[in-house]
């Protein structure tokens, strides 16, 4: 499949929170998103996570609809972006729009914040819709040692991967 050309990734707004809370409505889907429990995740707290100083929120869009939701969480202690809090909406999923996302939050994190060379995220092990989105849009697993240092102090045991310079 090829992806869309008419994707946009926009700013979060806050009013949008509702339609994002709505995508993950069970716990399963929400402990996939964000690692929470509450099913679904109450619009003022994603309306919180967008405030938070080193988090940059988006939406993408299809045309004028919105169609997924993520962020980039910038660490300049360890030189890195992590992209985080992958969502596609419910009527999207299997379509691309994950790869799309993914692609275009990792751009918008090289081209934003040069200063910090790593572009990573995690996801769980179990996940595996999410690796091949990941992976389609470039990124690939770290290696397990690396894993393990990354994993230290996490309350779940993720997967992580890495997106190489272009």
């Amino acid at each position: 499949m090829t992806l869309d050309l008419e994707f946009d990734l926009v700013p979060f707004a806050s009013a949008q929170a509702d339609l994002v809370s709505s995508w993950a409505p069970t716990a399963a889907e929400v402990r996939s998103w964000c690692a929470r429990t509450e099913a679904p995740v109450p619009p003022d707290v994603i309306a919180q996570w967008s405030t938070a100083g080193d988090v940059e929120a988006f939406l993408l869009r299809d045309g004028d609809a919105p169609v997924a939701y993520g962020e980039l969480w910038l660490d300049d202690e360890e030189g890195e972006v992590e992209l985080a809090r992958l969502l596609v909406a419910p009527d999207r999923r299997g379509q691309g729009v994950g790869r799309a996302l993914t692609s275009l939050l990792a751009d918008a994190a090289r081209r934003h914040h040069p200063d910090l060379p790593t572009v990573c995220l995690r996801v769980l092990p179990e996940n595996t819709a999410g690796h091949r989105a990941y992976e389609a849009a470039g990124f690939r697993f770290v290696d397990p040692d690396t894993e393990a240092a990354w994993n230290e102090g996490q309350s779940t045991q993720y997967r992580w991967m890495v997106q190489p310079k272009p």
